[in-house]
């Protein structure tokens, strides 16, 4: 099996910026642009560095390329913040390899900030609809052949870059890839760390995030919307409840989903 890093980046001239990255494999650069670049192929620790320019902007805009444009079986969502482990690729494919009913198999990366760490399984365990909301993209291993078969893409309205909500991109696509009979596993290992630079969309718990959360759970479920808001004003209550009452958190959410249904139809 070969593995291929997918990296997320903007204005770059070329690739030397993952030398830094430790990369455990080929990888595919996504670099979004102002101003067209060509093609680059390079070198980086080893590895053969790919690097495709688009003047375009969006992060799930940037996962698409890199799904349309991949050609690894087992894929890793990245971006440039990203330092891989040693022997990582080791871990990841052997992981594939030992459970292979599973389509997408996530691991742990560490984040060392205050207020940053998460609470890991400490156990293989199945990840459904509730469980995957804890999955972060950089946390992501999957068979690109399952991926591209089912016709699975980021949605581009969310995500950093999206024009219109900041986040949540990897739910929604975790969420299509369980709908469409995809499953899910969390292993215990770490393969990578996370820079703690300045996040591109948290900006603190604030109206605009909880409306956000409103319309990302209405486009990973339309059924459930209303249960994963209100498991999500509990859940993560004692975090945002000296920024925001729950009740008020509650109503932005449920302004972002009536908000989010309206413009489907």
């Amino acid at each position: 099996m070969k593995l291929q890093v997918l990296i997320s980046t903007m204005h770059r001239t070329d690739t030397s910026f993952s030398g830094a990255m430790n990369l455990p494999s080929d990888a595919l650069i996504i670099n979004q642009v102002d101003k067209p670049l060509d093609e680059i192929t390079d070198t980086q620790n080893g590895k053969q560095v790919k690097m495709l320019s688009f003047c375009e902007r969006g992060l799930s805009k940037s996962r698409n390329r890199a799904l349309e444009n991949a050609d690894g079986d087992i894929c890793v969502i990245a971006d440039e913040d990203i330092l891989f482990e040693d022997g990582c690729k080791e871990k990841i494919l052997e992981a594939h390899q030992k459970y292979p009913g599973y389509d997408i198999i996530a691991f742990i990366a560490k984040r060392n900030a205050p207020g940053r760490q998460k609470r890991y399984y400490d156990k293989p365990t199945k990840m459904g609809y509730i469980r995957s909301m804890k999955i972060l993209s950089c946390e992501i291993s999957f068979k690109r052949k399952a991926i591209v078969e089912n016709g699975i893409r980021f949605n581009e309205s969310f995500g950093t870059g999206s024009g219109k909500y900041l986040m949540g991109e990897e739910n929604i696509f975790l969420y299509s890839c369980l709908k469409k009979g995809l499953k899910i596993l969390f292993l215990p290992i770490t393969f990578c760390s996370v820079s703690e630079a300045q996040s591109s969309w948290f900006f603190g718990w604030n109206e605009k995030l909880f409306y956000d959360k409103g319309a990302i759970s209405y486009e990973m479920s339309p059924l459930f919307s209303i249960p994963l808001i209100l498991q999500f004003a509990v859940r993560k209550y004692p975090t945002y409840k000296n920024k925001m009452s729950f009740f008020a958190a509650v109503k932005a959410m449920m302004h972002g989903r009536r908000q989010h249904k309206n413009s489907l139809k």
